[in-house]
């Protein structure tokens, strides 16, 4: 077959580059203007061929990657990619299905539908919930933003989807002085404004602050929806749920979690305390790409109330052959028509791991989280800025002289470069910060070690040339 020798020659390359990880320095090592060099030439009239054409793609790709799927990644909240959900993608794009509709692939529906399942029961989230595989946390919030629009709303008697949002009632969002940033765009995407929040204060955790809620609340007259966190994304800190949903649904709002990657915290013994009452929300956010390590695209959105994600997002047509039985049409729970199937890389690694793998992967990351600190905070240049609850590692140096921003920037860019690892820079409470996010699957003790021996080093070869 046409397809032999090239899927060969890409499994060979794609090896290769696995191979590599545990031992390439995780940044890229190519400039902007090598890797423009390397692909940017006019379009041929006559094609390479596919064998060639991948050869090249390979080879000119290598040094301008960034080593995210491997075990010392710690920027972003990035997690790599579990062996069964890569393979998994890689069949998933060889079926080449549409999921959109069940009459055009049953088996991508039923796949979905039992992903959900699994993941309702792993989350303890309530049974009936809407579950739509999305892009990621971004699209998660904004389907489940989506559903939240409607439903309150509706509860004024206003039908968003078909009237719109000019002349509709007021919709007040309150969020933590911390949410993310994938909350105000979703909300800007929704024509709720991404500037017309209200803010409610915080700690130093980031975590939102229940009396300064309920004194927001009580200045809101109308619909209302209030966006919880499970997870700060430079803390890992966990917002107070019993206490936000009780008021808020006192006041007749909904509430929204933000859990891209701390809503795995639910599935995890050692650390569930911290999602105490997020199961009484009305809506969740998740990622699958950062703690259950599968290929990106993968965003899930979860709404208790079905019918209210179905009517937000569900669509109709008289070409569209639906279901009108017990099949799942999985278009009625996402923003696109057309998609690859994304919970089939979720569903693999569920099956790969199960519920007791999942457990000890997350805690293995918690583990060497609060490893990983320890080792730093040794230093008398470190400054802990956060308390490890989850996978999170936030901390600052202190220069011997100096401006102390500029120089935990410099060094940030420092072990960037030096390759042993890769962290992220941030501003926390009005100061520059190093974040480090453990969340890859074959991270393992020695990495951890590796990544604070090479941190400390290169933060005090920073400050002797300072």
């Amino acid at each position: 077959m046409a397809y032999d020798n090239l899927l060969e020659q890409t499994l060979a390359h794609a090896q290769r580059f696995l191979d590599s990880l545990p031992t390439r320095p995780v940044g890229a090592t190519a400039s902007l203007e090598e890797v423009r060099q390397a692909f940017d030439h006019p379009l041929p009239d006559n094609g390479i061929g596919s064998s060639r054409a991948i050869e090249e793609l390979a080879t000119r790709a290598d040094p301008g990657l960034v080593a995210s799927a491997g075990p010392r990644f710690f920027g972003f909240v990035i997690g790599g990619s579990h062996p069964a959900a890569l393979a998994a993608d890689w069949l998933t794009s060889t079926w080449d299905q549409n999921t959109g509709l069940y009459v055009i692939s049953p088996t991508a529906a039923v796949l979905e539908e039992v992903a959900a399942k699994w993941l309702l029961e792993l989350l303890d989230l309530p049974r009936q919930s809407g579950v739509g595989f999305v892009t990621g946390g971004q699209m998660a919030n904004f389907t489940c933003l989506a559903a939240a629009r409607h439903a309150v709303l509706k509860e004024v008697g206003w039908d968003v989807e078909a009237e719109g949002l000019i002349g509709a009632p007021t919709v007040y969002v309150l969020v933590g002085r911390d949410a993310h940033v994938s909350i105000l765009v979703a909300l800007r995407f929704l024509g709720l404004g991404g500037e017309r929040v209200r803010h409610v204060d915080t700690d130093d955790q980031g975590r939102m602050i229940p009396a300064d809620l309920v004194r927001v609340l009580n200045d809101c007259d109308g619909p209302t929806i209030v966006c919880a966190q499970a997870g700060d994304v430079n803390t890992g800190a966990f917002d107070p749920f019993s206490e936000i949903t009780a008021a808020v649904h006192e006041h007749g709002g909904w509430v929204h979690v933000d859990g891209a990657f701390g809503l795995w915290a639910a599935a995890t013994p050692s650390v569930q305390h911290l999602a105490h009452g997020m199961s009484d929300a009305d809506s969740w956010a998740v990622d699958g790409h950062k703690w259950l390590n599968v290929p990106y695209d993968s965003g899930i959105a979860i709404v208790r109330d079905q019918d209210a994600h179905r009517a937000a997002m569900g669509v109709s047509a008289a070409y569209l052959i639906k279901s009108a039985g017990a099949e799942r049409d999985n278009v009625d729970y996402t923003p696109e028509f057309s998609r690859r199937g994304r919970g089939i890389p979720v569903y693999a690694v569920l099956s790969a791991l199960g519920r007791n793998g999942l457990i000890a992967m997350i805690e293995r990351c918690c583990s060497h989280a609060r490893r990983l600190r320890r080792q730093l905070i040794q230093d008398a240049m470190v400054k802990p800025l956060n308390d490890v609850v989850l996978n999170q590692v936030l901390v600052r140096f202190e220069p011997p002289q100096g401006d102390p921003d500029e120089f935990v920037r410099a060094v940030v860019r420092n072990i960037q470069q030096e390759g042993t690892c890769w962290l992220s820079g941030t501003r926390w409470r009005g100061r520059e910060a190093m974040r480090a996010s453990i969340v890859n699957w074959s991270t393992t003790q020695d990495d951890i070690d590796r990544s604070a021996e090479a941190i400390l080093r290169v933060a005090h070869d920073t400050a002797k040339r300072s």
